[in-house]
């Protein structure tokens, strides 16, 4: 499985060396030297990871070959790509990667099917659970304790607890997995490895819930 670790940034400095944005929480893993990475544009790469520092909160990466300001900047917007092994799981059971909550079916607590997660967004507060309905429309869900109970990878589905007004009235559809018929993931080059766990009780109250856990293993 291929799954997007980081995204090159603008160029520093005049050695070729170039920032990026990070998309998994296990850098040190992911992004050390002497890792070969896949490309998104394919023309760019693959691409050799020399050397790595942290320089202002900000992963700077030199890569094998690019020697200059000019090099690296061409680089700039370009997706880095790892292999990663689909059966891996983070170590904490409470955290997941990206692809093993993709696809699952969300229901509430008391039995209501809502929809189907689609995408994981990682955001700077929170993570959260892009769910479509069976009718086409999306709802979001926090991924924190309070409003995500559960997660059964087994049973393909994710259990909730919503607020009032998080989900509306018309949130009782049929499944998206019996409509489409199709229980398998979607992944492909161009998902993030980020990986998600539930944020606290102090998170949810002030919407600043998950926290992203860590990329793929």
């Amino acid at each position: 499985m291929q799954l997007v670790v980081a995204r090159v940034g603008r160029a520093h400095g005049i050695k070729g060396e170039v920032t990026v944005e990070v998309r998994t929480d296990e850098p040190e893993l992911r992004l050390a030297p002497g890792a070969v990475l896949a490309t998104d544009p394919a023309s760019a790469g693959p691409l050799t990871i020399e050397t790595g520092r942290v320089h202002s909160g900000r992963l700077l990466l030199r890569f094998a070959g690019v020697r200059d300001r000019n090099a690296a900047e061409a680089l700039r917007n370009t997706l880095l790509i790892a292999d990663v092994d689909p059966d891996a799981a983070p170590e904490d059971p409470d955290e997941y990667y990206d692809h093993q909550l993709m696809d699952l079916d969300v229901v509430t607590a008391d039995g209501v099917e809502v929809g189907r997660i689609t995408e994981i967004s990682h955001l700077p507060s929170q993570d959260l659970f892009v769910v479509e309905r069976a009718d086409g429309t999306e709802v979001l869900i926090p991924f924190v304790e309070e409003i995500v109970v559960e997660i059964d990878l087994q049973e393909q589905r994710a259990v909730i607890d919503p607020p009032p007004g998080l989900i509306d009235d018309r949130a009782v559809v049929a499944s998206a997995r019996d409509d489409d018929g199709s229980g398998e993931d979607a992944t492909a080059p161009g998902d993030a490895e980020d990986a998600t766990a539930p944020g606290s009780d102090a998170d949810a109250a002030e919407g600043t819930g998950g926290a992203s856990a860590r990329g793929e293993a």
